[in-house]
């Protein structure tokens, strides 16, 4: 997946707070592909509800965070996100 070119104001706030949780709990711990794929689907859940706009709001938050990096921590993975949400690239 490749993030999009303008990512809305919903998929940057989605980012920030996939990057809080992962501040608040274990920042020091390996960050996990599997942790990626479930936070984008509760996150878009939680705002949304089981619904055809979370799934929209899923896809567009999958495509916005990238895949893990092996041996990157939590709290490195939540300043790429940060990053990502204020449309920095490399």
């Amino acid at each position: 997946m490749t993030t999009p070119l303008a990512l809305s104001d919903e998929t940057r706030t989605l980012l920030g707070r996939f990057a809080d949780t992962l501040d608040a709990q274990r920042p020091n711990a390996e960050m996990h592909n599997e942790i990626r794929l479930a936070r984008c689907l509760v996150l878009a859940e939680q705002l949304h509800g089981p619904s055809e706009a979370a799934f929209a709001a899923e896809q567009d938050l999958l495509a916005a965070a990238p895949p893990v990096r092996h041996s990157q921590t939590r709290g490195e993975y939540a300043a790429l996100l940060r990053l990502i949400a204020q449309g920095v690239s490399a």
